[in-house]
């Protein structure tokens, strides 16, 4: 059976104003990963979405790996949901990044504040109580999400594949693979670590998951290189 690699992107600039790059610890995540998979992996195609964080993340594995790997394809149904407009039709206010970074200085860890806020964004954004208020739905979002890895898995016939995508993306697919409902899959999307690897096995028609966020190259090379946001 071949394999898909579905790679979370590394650590993306949190606070800054292109939150969409990578910050220097995800470039170092993305390298760790390469040098992981030296030796082990060569992918016979490599896919991603075209966001930023996806092609950077690519671009440090590709560093780490230390041999030429195959050109990334752009499929842009591996991109992310909007996450800023999730946000802030939870939060309002937030879209002014100024009364986000007021609000969340106030607590004692703003990152950890930010994350909760989040999730509870997410569940409203999927809870289809709301989807007249988003340009994208959260059904829409999976259609869109396993189009593209059908469409994906179609053109590798057979050949192993690495795809930079995120978290949520890969939570619809392994949702799709465990046939969970949408409170599991959002309580997968929040425990995704930043350049984890997650193993489908596909033969034909069959897909299986074989391994699910597997960050044990960060761990091995410095524990602190483990971030989920």
């Amino acid at each position: 059976m071949a394999t898909v690699y579905l790679v979370r992107h590394g650590q993306a600039s949190f606070g800054k104003a292109n939150y969409d790059q990578l910050s220097p610890t995800g470039w170092e995540q993305g390298r760790s990963l390469g040098r992981w998979l030296a030796g082990k992996v060569v992918p016979d195609a490599i896919f991603g979405g075209n966001l930023e964080r996806h092609r950077e993340t690519v671009e440090a594995i590709a560093t780490g790996f230390g041999a030429r790997l195959p050109d990334m394809q752009v499929a842009p149904g591996f991109n992310e949901f909007d996450h800023t407009e999730v946000v802030t039709r939870f939060r309002p206010a937030w879209s002014d990044r100024a009364v986000m970074a007021r609000d969340l200085q106030a607590f004692p860890k703003p990152a950890r504040a930010f994350q909760e806020a989040f999730v509870q964004a997410v569940r409203r954004w999927a809870s289809g109580e709301h989807d007249h208020e988003y340009g994208e739905t959260w059904p829409d979002f999976k259609t869109r999400v396993l189009r593209a890895f059908d469409e994906m898995i179609e053109f590798a016939d057979g050949g192993d594949v690495l795809v930079a995508t995120s978290g949520g993306p890969i939570s619809v697919i392994c949702q799709q693979l465990l046939g969970l409902d949408d409170t599991r899959a959002l309580a997968l999307n929040e425990v995704i670590a930043n350049t984890s690897v997650s193993r489908v096995l596909y033969s034909g028609p069959r897909r299986s998951l074989s391994v699910f966020n597997n960050y044990s190259h960060l761990e091995a090379e410095d524990p602190a290189l483990v971030t989920f946001r």
